[in-house]
This record gives structure tokens, sequence and C-alpha cells, in this order.
């Protein structure tokens, strides 16, 4: 059954709406309209959540931010009669207002209603204007331009205060909140205490749990399964890892959905439900392998899942099997709703529990970053891949550097052996299964323990020589191969055979990121 129905705005412009199947679509606009498409971006949101080194900390920042774009903007949300919600997650907002007294109200209030909320982040926030005389395509342009230029301007900070004034032992911000816990006193800011208080089990009242039953797909989560604590996220060793992941060729992608704000309102649902369809699916996929019981802490704790960003803290040895998954099933959720398979990279920074997770963050995203670059230049099509790498220094740095002083025995020798691709590709790059059974070779059965420690022991000694000597490293290496059985030549041939690129003379080996990830997968130094 059709139902046509005609609006008649304030300012006079008439349009006539169609309802069927309780779907509706606008099928006539008027001559000479006037709208206002209002964009909004909010940054900070990384310096917000890894504020502090406290999981309890950065778990309520998680979920305040996760608000920021459903709950917060609800309030201002239009009903179909006088606009369109067009994009809503990940930080960013776009909405079409038909009348200018809407958008001017969302003007005035969201930002602040943002900055109470979530306090030590910021918002940029721009308006244009959209006629029958401009195309959608050309209006999104003029307003991302304006938003970039309003990121330059910073806004008031709310949370800054007088000089003689208490103090967050943790911040150094303001306190507004004196909490006392299990006999000590908690003096926290403004931020921290609303973080504190998202995320305090003590009150469970008051937790939200919104970004993990949107991670793991689980309606009625108890609180009590869920990380508060680093010691929740960690097993037979002290590794956790951070994971960054972010789709491929997005703009480009974008530009093929954006004709018409009902247009590109369909492409930001189905991006934004096959990123949590993908991180869902994930998580059912490893639990299950895990055999996770009734009550047992969950050991991933999610920071971000919106529009193609994921971002997600779990326990070390469990990371590259999970962005594996989330790689694979992102290819097939994008395929499925979208209609056309993306593809995403990632970036796994392990660290021990005591490193800053800022940095750690900071370094998964560089990695991601630099896994984009190498797949852009394989293929045009950018496939799925990602990189890693677990921090050995107690030195905060960039992951350039860390290649320079860590991954370059020789000019011409390096261990940065990644990216690591889903599915097999040209020029001799390793697959995530290839690396996944390499280290599983290394680990072996209990009866080949002894015979794989020797493997592990020599390929050691070989990294160490290579450093001093590279002749000498390839005496030991044929020595080495002379003297071992079948297998263990192989995997030691294996890990020790350089990949030259057409592009550089450099050689590339892959025996050290196999020991790493072996490490963080079987290094056990807890009883």
């Amino acid at each position: 059954m059709q139902i046509f129905k005609q609006i008649v705005l304030n300012n006079g412009n008439i349009f006539l709406f169609l309802y069927e199947s309780n779907k509706q679509l606008i099928i006539r606009k008027p001559m000479n309209y006037t709208h206002y498409l209002y964009g909004a971006s909010v940054q900070g949101i990384q310096n917000f959540i890894f504020q502090t080194n406290e999981l309890r900390s950065i778990a309520g920042a998680s979920e305040l931010v996760e608000q920021i774009c459903s709950k917060l903007f609800n309030a201002f949300n239009p009903d179909p009669t006088k606009g369109t919600l067009i994009v809503h997650a990940a930080g960013n907002i776009k909405c079409e207002f038909y009348e200018r007294e809407d958008c001017a109200k969302v003007v005035r209030e969201f930002p602040k209603k943002v900055l109470e909320s979530v306090p030590g982040v910021t918002i940029s926030q721009a308006v244009v204007k959209i006629t029958d005389h401009n195309s959608f395509p050309e209006v999104l342009d003029d307003l991302e331009c304006k938003l970039h230029t309003q990121r330059n301007k910073p806004m008031k900070n709310l949370t800054l205060g007088l000089t003689g004034i208490l103090r967050s032992r943790t911040t150094g911000l303001p306190v507004t909140t004196i909490k006392k816990v299990n006999g000590d006193f908690l003096y926290l800011d403004e931020g921290t205490y609303k973080k504190w208080k998202h995320s305090n089990a003590d009150d469970p009242e008051n937790i939200t749990l919104d970004l993990c039953k949107k991670s793991f797909n689980i309606e009625n989560l108890n609180y009590r399964s869920i990380a508060f604590d680093l010691s929740d996220l960690t097993k037979d060793n002290d590794w956790i890892a951070i994971i960054h992941a972010d789709g491929n060729n997005l703009g480009k992608t974008v530009s093929r959905y954006n004709n018409t704000p009902q247009e590109l309102h369909r492409f930001s649902e189905n991006m934004n439900n096959a990123t949590k369809n993908s991180a869902q699916q994930t998580y059912k996929a490893i639990i299950q392998n895990e055999q996770y019981k009734l009550g047992r802490k969950i050991p991933f704790r999610p920071v971000v899942l919106g529009g193609d960003d994921m971002t997600m803290i779990c326990r070390g040895d469990l990371a590259m099997e999970y962005t594996r998954l989330y790689l694979k099933y992102f290819e097939e959720e994008t395929n499925k709703l979208i209609g056309e398979k993306l593809t995403a990279c990632a970036g796994i920074a392990y660290i021990k529990s005591s490193y800053p997770f800022y940095y750690g963050y900071k370094l998964a995203e560089e990695l991601c970053e630099k896994a984009k670059d190498d797949s852009k230049s394989i293929d045009k099509s950018a496939p799925s891949c990602l990189m890693f790498h677990k921090v050995q220094s107690s030195f905060i740095e960039k992951y350039d550097s860390i290649v320079a002083k860590e991954l370059t025995p020789q000019p011409d020798c390096s261990f940065k052996f990644g990216p690591y691709y889903l599915n097999p590709i040209k020029d001799n790059r390793w697959t995530i299964d290839k690396l996944q059974n390499c280290v599983q070779q290394l680990q072996g059965s209990p009866s080949e323990n002894s015979t794989n420690n020797a493997v592990k022991s020599d390929i050691r000694k070989w990294m160490s020589i290579l450093t001093d000597n590279k002749e000498a490293a390839e005496q030991m290496k044929k020595r080495v191969e002379s003297i071992s059985g079948k297998t263990e030549k192989e995997l030691f041939e294996q890990l020790t055979t350089p990949r030259n690129t057409d592009s550089s003379k450099i050689s590339y080996y892959p025996a050290y990121d196999v020991l790493s990830l072996f490490t963080v997968e079987n290094q056990k130094t807890k009883l």
C-alpha cells in the first residue's frame, strides 16, 4: 500500500513523501529550495581514551566516546519531515536539515553537550547550504574543506583551572570529585571521574557496556565478564596487544555512493554494520576455539568500533588470529552488505602491560599505515594485510627509528619482513597463515621440544652473528644445515632465507618476526 503525504515547511518549501512498506522515500523537492548540511568531527579521541595507563579508565573512556555519535546526538536527530541523518559513526556526523532553525540549534548546543559529557575531546563543526543549483558531492567536498579549516581553530578547554587549585595525581587537571575507595582517596578531574563512573565495578548500576555489547554481540552481557584490570588481559606472560584496523581506499569508495544524502546514508550504515559484524564473528570464532566458561573474564577490551575503524586491546597470544579473522570477515561482510568486497589493513603492537598504552596505540596506528603503503604498492586494489612489532625497548620511538636501530643488522639486511597478507599475492610475500604455521612448527609437539629448542637457539645465534658479520652468518647457516635433520633443516632454511624485492637490494629475513611472535604466544613467566 502506498501513501502520499505533502509536507509544507516553515520556509515555504513543499515536499512530497511516498510511504511504502514502512520505508520513506523523498520523490520530489521544490524548485529554489535551501537546506543545510551540518557536519561535526570529534578530535582528541585517542588522547582522551589513553590518557592514563589504567585499563578501567580506558574502558570507561571508550564507552563515553561510543555515545558521542549515538546517544548524545539523538536529541538533535531530526524526524524524516525535518531532515536526514546521513553519517553518525567513528566521531563523524553529517546531517541534512530542512529548516535553518533546527540546524542552528545543533550548532549552538551539541558541542556544549559533548564537552560536558566527554571532557577532554574537542569538536569541530561546519554548515554548508544545499540548493537545487549545486550537486550533493560538491556540497560534501565544501563541507569537508570547512571542517578541515575549523580543526585549526582551537576550542576553549573546559578542564582548565586556576594555578592554585587541587590537581589530579595522574592527569594534572583540576580535581572536581574526591572518592574514597578501599580506604584510599581518589582525586579525580572531571574527565577521569566520568570514565571511572562508567567503568566502576563497585557501582554496577552506572556501568555502560554499549561498546562491548556491540563488539561481542551479547545483549545481556554481565559486567563481571568484562576486563577492567590489566591482569584480566594476561595469561602465561605479561604480553598484551593493541590492534588497530582500518579500511582501504574508503575515500574512493565513498565517492561512488555520495550522489544523494539517502545513498550516502545507506552506505554509511552498511559500512558501520559490516565493521560491527566482522568484530562479532571474529569474537565468536575465537571464544569458541578458546572454550571460555561462563563467568571467566573475556580477554578482549574494545576501544573503537565504528565506520571502518576497529581498535582492540587483547591478550597477546590471541591477537594474531583475531586480526586474521577480522580481515577475512571484513571482506566477506562488505561484499554482502555493500555489494563489493572491500579490504582492510591492520597494525598490531605487542607491548608489556606496563608500557604506556598511548604509545602502544600510536605504534599500532603507524604499523597499520605502513601496511597500507605496502599494500597499495603491490596492487591498486590494496589487498588486506597486517604488520606487527613486539616492543623490546623502554624507549618510546617511531617505527622508522625502531627499524633503523633494532631491525637493521647490516646496511643491506633487514628483519622488517612484513606486511603479512591475508591471501596469497605475488612478490613472494608471506601470508598470515604461513607466518602462523612457522610459529607452530617452532612450538612442535612435546616429543619434539628439545629439537625445536635447538632450532630456536641456532636461529638466535645466527641473527646475532649476522649483526657482526654477514659472511660468518652464512658459514654458520651452512654448518647448521649440514648437521640438522630434514625437518629442522627445512625450518631453519625457511627462516634464514631472504626475500629480495625488485625495487630494493636489501635482503629481508623472516626469522626475527617468527621468533618474536613465538615468544609472545608461548613464553611462560607466570606461575
